[in-house]
């Protein structure tokens, strides 16, 4: 049974759970429908293709030490194995998850006690797009094993100007792993700018 998380909200993965080790984190998002309009009509309306970019974020005691524990479209697999990111969707079409981060927690350093999970939009500024212009995202954690959804977060606040999105953490406390709806949005450009905020 799937447990619906709200913003702040945080939930444990492994302790009633105690076995479970490789997670899949799902993340999803369509592109608003843009309405035409009469300028729109005449001119096509067609607007460019949102291409949203998911990452995790390893931190060691809350801080990024090294560039190789960001896995992104151009890192697809942390060096531990722990973590791999299964490809880059570059347009949000279709239903269900549009990327997906699998997570091997039993096979994490014990150095790494957070994943943050961010999403950004690739080239936002040059494109003049942001999250307002994006509908039903969400982040959900599925067990591996079974298949079956653990919990989902839908964010559904309103993010017009927001370029970048802090969607989630799955985090180690007390040798239980657990996660938190974060739903931070921030004008970052890009994930090289977001990183500066666990340097």
């Amino acid at each position: 049974m799937s447990v619906s998380l709200q913003k702040g909200q945080k939930v444990s993965l492994t302790k009633d759970n105690a076995t479970l080790n490789r997670v899949i984190i799902g993340l999803g998002w369509d592109q608003a429908k843009q309405s035409k309009g009469l300028l729109g009509g005449l001119f096509g309306g067609k607007t460019a293709e949102i291409d949203c970019d998911a990452s995790a974020i390893l931190l060691q005691g809350g801080k990024l030490h090294n560039k190789n524990d960001v896995v992104y479209f151009g890192n697809l697999r942390h060096g531990s194995g722990a973590v791999q990111h299964m490809g880059d969707n570059l347009t949000g079409a279709g239903e269900g998850d549009d990327e997906q981060i699998t997570v091997d927690l039993s096979a994490i350093p014990q150095q790494y006690d957070r994943i943050v999970l961010v999403v950004n939009i690739y080239q936002a500024v040059q494109r003049h797009q942001d999250f307002g212009m994006i509908e039903n995202a969400f982040i959900r954690i599925v067990d591996a094993r079974t298949n079956a959804e653990m919990c989902r977060y839908n964010l559904s606040e309103n993010y017009s100007g927001m370029t970048a999105m802090i969607f989630g953490e799955v985090y180690r406390h007390n040798n239980e792993w657990k996660f938190s709806a974060v739903g931070q949005a921030t004008k970052d450009p890009g994930l090289g700018e977001l990183i500066q905020r666990y340097v």
